[in-house]
């Protein structure tokens, strides 16, 4: 029988993300859409990527699939399976509702139909789940404010707000308003920041936008004083390290900050951020940066630890995770 994978939550994966070519095709022949690639195969040779740009623009295209509520339900039963054979045992997912309402997609079918799958999770699957709806920060502020009033109706699903796609010339203070009005609500807040964007990006996110997690946040190392507040306040990095190899934010694998952001005291987290586009989900993750950055076990545990501490959980929910997590047994 095979081992059983080390505990551990997910707390950067954008559930578009999980588009696996075998799903794209299946939704595009049920909805009529025509892809613009003959098998998948192709589609997956396409999955090459020089640069963030490069992958967002395939990225929103495959999202042309995705119409109904029992898409985006079989969008997140399909995650989930994976995940659960991955060792997840709590999920935070992202989800990108401009990138639907710009098709034509109303925001309730997208939300409903992704907490619909996520209401069963635990069940079905041993996990426990939380849904963050990102902004897309290429849009405008207003279109952030718009979007946030058309999910109003829909908050109860909704566990927090995040920041995502092309990070470079759109600093988090863009966003000031509606962060202030998620915050207003009641929602956890979360960006990304310091992924190809500067270590400036980390800094405002936190002062302007209050979040409480950085997402990515590779460029803290650029500078001292930041990485010093970090670690100081304990704030959560969910880092994608298969992620930022393809997307070239770093060279190779074993380059990778991580034992760095470690040893300077961050409360670092391991995720899969796109896991169908960039070759792995998380559990694949903790294998690559072991071998790749010659981890030993107790810093393998010592991330799935991180993933608890760092998670939107009651204390009793995080005190049992953690008990998983110190009681697992790693085989070779």
């Amino acid at each position: 029988m095979p081992a059983k994978p080390l505990p551990k939550a997910e707390l950067h994966l954008h559930i578009e993300g999980t588009l696996e070519p075998e799903l794209a095709f299946a939704l595009a022949e049920r909805n009529g859409v025509t892809l613009p690639y003959a098998t998948t195969e192709e589609l997956r040779r396409a999955y090459s990527f020089k640069d963030l740009q490069s992958f967002l623009d395939l990225y929103y295209a495959l999202m042309a699939v995705l119409r109904t509520e029992d898409d985006f339900a079989e969008l997140v039963d399909a995650y989930l399976a994976r995940a659960a054979a991955q060792g997840v045992r709590h999920a935070e997912i992202f989800f990108d509702p401009q990138a639907h309402t710009a098709r034509g997609v109303p925001i309730g079918t997208v939300i409903e139909g992704l907490a619909r799958a996520l209401d069963g999770s635990e069940t079905r699957y041993g996990i426990s789940t939380r849904l963050i709806m990102c902004f897309l920060r290429d849009e405008s502020g207003q279109s952030a404010l718009e979007t946030f009033e058309a999910a109003r109706p829909h908050l109860h699903r909704i566990c927090g707000v995040g920041l995502d796609s092309a990070e470079v010339g759109n600093p988090p203070s863009k966003f000031r308003e509606v962060f202030q009005r998620a915050a207003d609500a009641g929602l956890h807040r979360v960006a990304h920041a310091g992924e190809e964007g500067p270590a400036d990006y980390i800094t405002e996110a936190l002062d302007v936008l209050g979040v409480e997690r950085i997402d990515h946040g590779l460029r803290c190392l650029e500078d001292p004083a930041l990485v010093e507040r970090l670690a100081r306040d304990r704030v959560p990095l969910t880092v994608c390290p298969l992620s930022n190899v393809r997307l070239r934010c770093v060279d190779r694998l074993a380059d990778h900050p991580l034992p760095a952001m470690l040893a300077a005291g961050l409360l670092v987290t391991v995720n899969s951020d796109d896991p169908s586009y960039f070759g792995g989900y998380v559990d694949d993750n903790f294998t690559a940066i072991r071998e790749a950055l010659r981890l030993d076990d107790e810093t393998l545990r010592t991330l799935a630890a991180n993933s608890f501490h760092a998670a939107f959980l009651d204390d009793r929910a995080r005190h049992n995770y953690l008990a998983e997590v110190a009681a697992h047994t790693f085989v070779r």
